[in-house]
């Protein structure tokens, strides 16, 4: 177990600096978001408010990952009181949602994959909850950067040219904002958000009547989230889905309430980890730990085929427990005690073969047998060779923060949802979540389709805490890769004396070995993607294997872009560390 964070076992050479601090640190996933959240942390904000600023600034940012009312799961450490809780930050299917429509028109594109907006009332719940400041104060840098432009960056203006031939029938609205001249911007470019900069002063407007009203800060930041799933913005939201084909409604907004509750925990080698439920895929991250404990890890080398074997195997059981168990637990019943009980884990670790590979997806297992006071039944797996294919593109979006303070408070957020997956609603600058498209339209999938049900997520923050002390906030972009590139960042800290910097900038496998989250659910047997900074007989050995490797380049996106904020257990000194596969950075004061 590792004692000090800072220090490595070995004197690597970092693309990026590990980034040390006493008051505060933050990572993010653009450079001017980490600005946003670090100057909120010098006005005397605490993590919460950091983090939120950090993240609504992320949205105006990376518009082509992220989106003002798409989704926002976040999980928070409040020190004062002790408590760790998860908000879901995710939409439901409206009321009109209808299954055989979506199947007979595909759940793709369009307006017919939008579930309510998640986020808006996310960052307002936590900042009235766990923040000190007020929604106008942490709103302000992402206005401006809405309202004077900000410049658009490498990943962001490549993202933006590849969606430049068909908005015009698809959405003018974004084409009027996002390419101005009628052409997609160049590096550097500035892109102008005015009708989101407007509704940004909407909001603080808002709050700011009620605070002369009278009203304490909590019920400021209430009101002004009325004004967005009750008042004028609810009622664009309607008027436009009526006249578009749509299907959201004022009820489905003016009834839609952040999920706040109890994280889903488990124990490592000594450390806590909390993920969100498994309305999300959080606890695989769980699952993953609680199968790699019956191993001796110590003995490895991170570098070793031995080693990203039984990674990939481990994770590859626990996919296929995604695959038939998780979805919103509001609509169906799921084993989650029995899915993340050690026992259970420790009977799927016994499936492994430590030289031959499965080659598909394996079956899941029976975590009702584990499932407190719960009848035990048969499990019938889902069929998952109808997604079988070679061809689909594999894509990403979303992005991260993480904020750590001095007083031990922790924010993990996982904003998402790109502005173009479904119109943008002219006068508000933004469009609704359509993360309608990671649910399926099989009436016997546990993700398929229902009216007020939330689709399977797959953006999920972490919180790891040690001996009852915070210790850091763990997560990252990257769809399926997501758990996947936080397990092994963890590890590489936890077994193989890395530091968080050392542990991102650490080469990455990242198995496809499942239907992929996104429709249309593509499956690819027994792939694994591995970057090609690791070593060629590594990968030789891991195709003798039985993996179908498929090589990357150093630092794909594709593997997930990990971001971590921590909290140094030995002498309290605040580390963070951004990963290189991405825009962002990190820092510290």
């Amino acid at each position: 177990m590792r004692d000090d964070f800072a220090t490595s076992r070995e004197d690597r050479l970092t693309a990026r600096p590990l980034v040390m601090g006493r008051t505060g640190v933050i990572a993010a996933g653009h450079h001017l978001a980490t600005a946003a959240g670090f100057h909120i942390l010098r006005a005397g904000g605490n993590a919460v408010d950091a983090g939120v600023a950090a993240g609504v600034a992320i949205n105006v940012l990376l518009y082509d990952r992220t989106n003002f009312a798409g989704v926002a799961p976040i999980i928070v450490y409040h020190a004062r009181t002790d408590t760790r809780v998860y908000l879901d930050g995710l939409g439901v299917w409206p009321r009109l949602a209808d299954i055989d429509e979506v199947r007979r028109r595909g759940v793709s594109e369009g307006i017919l994959r939008s579930v309510t907006p998640g986020a808006p009332d996310s960052w307002m719940t936590a900042l009235q909850r766990f923040g000190t400041m007020s929604l106008g104060e942490v709103l302000a840098p992402a206005k401006e950067l809405a309202e004077g432009g900000a410049a658009v960056s490498r990943q962001v203006a490549a993202d933006l040219k590849t969606r430049a031939q068909n908005l015009e029938a698809v959405d003018p609205e974004a084409r009027r904002i996002f390419f101005p001249g009628d052409r997609a911007p160049r590096v550097g470019e500035k892109v102008i958000q005015k009708d989101l900069a407007d509704l940004f002063d909407q909001l603080a407007a808002e709050e700011a009547a009620a605070l002369q009203d009278g009203l304490s800060r909590e019920d400021a930041i209430g009101r002004a989230r009325d004004y967005f799933y009750r008042g004028p913005v609810a009622e664009k939201i309607d008027q436009f889905h009526r006249e578009n084909g749509g299907w959201m409604r004022y009820e489905d907004l003016a009834s839609h309430r952040v999920e706040v509750s109890a994280p889903l925990h488990t124990t490592y080698r000594g450390y806590d980890i909390y993920t969100c439920g498994p309305w999300c895929q959080g606890p695989m991250l769980l699952q993953f730990l609680c199968v790699l404990e019956n191993f001796d890890l110590d003995d490895m080398s991170p570098a070793s085929a031995e080693y990203l074997h039984l990674l990939t195997e481990a994770m590859d059981l626990v996919f296929a427990d995604r695959e038939n168990f998780y979805g919103d637990p509001r609509h169906l019943e799921i084993p989650v005690r029995g899915l993340i009980c050690k026992d259970y884990a420790a009977e799927r670790a016994a499936l492994i073969d430590a030289r031959q590979a499965a080659g598909r997806m394996p079956d899941p297992g029976n975590p009702w047998r584990y499932e407190p006071e719960a009848e035990t039944r048969d499990v019938q797996p889902v069929d998952v060779d109808r997604y079988r294919t070679d061809t689909a593109r594999i894509k990403g979006d979303t992005s991260y923060v993480s904020v750590v303070d001095e007083q031990g408070n922790i924010f993990s957020a996982t904003p998402s949802d790109p502005v173009f997956w479904t119109p943008i609603i002219p006068g508000l600058g933004l469009s609704c979540s359509g993360r309608g498209k990671q649910s399926r339209t099989e009436p016997d999938h546990p993700s398929c389709i229902a009216p007020g049900k939330r689709p399977r997520l797959t953006p999920n923050p972490a919180l790891i805490m040690r001996d009852g002390e915070p210790l850091m906030g763990l997560g990252c972009p990257g769809g399926d890769a997501q758990t996947q590139g936080m397990l092994q960042v963890f590890l590489n800290m936890v077994h193989f004396g890395m530091n968080p910097q050392e542990a991102v900038e650490a080469p990455r496998v990242i198995s496809r070995n499942f239907p992929n989250s996104f429709a249309p659910h593509a499956y690819y047997p027994g792939r694994l993607e591995a970057e090609e900074n690791i070593d060629r007989q590594i990968t030789e050995d891991l195709s003798r294997m039985g993996h179908r490797v498929h090589q990357v380049q150093k630092w794909a996106a594709s593997s997930s872009r990990v971001h971590v904020a921590l909290k140094n257990p030995c002498n309290g000194t605040l580390l963070s560390a951004a990963d290189p596969r991405a825009e962002g950075s990190a820092t510290a004061w």
